[in-house]
């Protein structure tokens, strides 16, 4: 596990106990430093401009979201239609939170799990103002806490230490993450924003929760990975523990077993990220060994270019 000691500058801070509060404004800190003055307007990129309203029709252009086709104006001119739609005056924005035990581990910068609150603290960030309202479910494996939607910063801020401050599960603790997103789905939520953090390991299962998801919200996850999710270093004989099951087991790192579990662990990530094109989400991924903030102003400038009709 990383330790605040070590880490690069472009690092989430350490969330230890005990200097909390002093962490979590120093992400704050960075966030607002290096993302403000992005993206002007369409809520600071993460979603498109228009919201939710009806509005006119115009003619389609390579490149439009096809659900937004008007099918009665394009059989009227026989000539492809979308609707536009109308910004909405306020955004509600829900977050799910996986922080179950396989995100307690991080080998380079950080942990999975300060990456996820960073990454929820740049959601906040992104969607803040002009009335907006953030909430979320977070899920430890053990519990779900739900955190109603409200806004103002001071809200965000204290929605992210609430999100911080769950506890860690104990070990052999398995997460469910189809059930985290099931939780976010139900009860109905006005539409708006749906964004799902998690690192995505172990069992696909959460297509029909976040499919249900996509057709009403605009819907965005975030993968976050450690180097060691996709590969294993040559370092002999190791010990590894899956902190989901308690199971451990001694293996050698021979250059077999190396590829083997490469190979495994790009098929794995190569279906979820076509299972997430399924269901209709935007796929950010945050890596515990790159700049993670850079990689979202990379993401944001590609969709803003994308819905301005530029070349991604």
């Amino acid at each position: 596990m990383s330790t605040s000691g070590d880490r690069p500058e472009w690092a989430p801070p350490a969330l230890q106990a005990g200097r909390m509060r002093e962490a979590l404004r120093s992400l704050e800190l960075t966030v607002r430093g290096r993302l403000d003055g992005l993206l002007q307007g369409n809520h600071l990129g993460l979603v498109p401009g228009p919201g939710t309203e009806p509005g006119e029709a115009r003619t389609y252009q390579p490149g439009d979201d096809v659900r937004r086709m008007d099918w009665a104006v394009t059989a009227r001119t026989t000539e492809p239609h979308i609707r536009e739609t109308v910004a909405d005056r306020e955004l509600e924005t829900w977050a799910a939170v996986d922080l179950s035990a396989s995100l307690d581990f991080g080998t380079a910068g950080c942990t999975k799990r300060e990456l996820a609150i960073a990454g929820l603290a740049a959601v906040g960030h992104l969607t803040a103002g002009g009335g907006n309202r953030l909430g979320a479910v977070v899920s430890n494996g053990q519990e779900i806490t739900r955190i109603p939607a409200r806004g103002g910063s001071d809200y965000a801020r204290a929605l992210l230490r609430r999100t911080a401050e769950v506890p860690h599960p104990p070990e052999g603790t398995s997460g469910d993450l189809a059930s985290l997103v099931e939780a976010l789905r139900r009860p109905p939520r006005r539409r708006g924003m749906a964004v799902v953090i998690s690192d995505f390991l172990g069992r696909v299962e959460w297509q029909r929760a976040m499919r249900g998801l996509s057709a009403r919200h605009s819907l965005l996850a975030i993968e976050v990975v450690d180097p060691r999710d996709v590969e294993l270093p040559s370092v002999g004989t190791v010990q590894l523990s899956d902190p989901e099951t308690g199971k451990q087991r001694e293996v050698s790192t021979t250059p077999l077993l190396r590829r083997e579990f490469a190979a495994a662990a790009a098929a794995h990530r190569e279906r979820v990220a076509a299972e997430l094109r399924r269901v209709g989400a935007a796929h950010l991924v945050l890596r515990t060994d790159s700049d993670w903030i850079a990689d979202i102003v990379r993401f944001v400038v590609a969709r803003k270019r994308g819905w301005s009709g530029g070349v991604v």
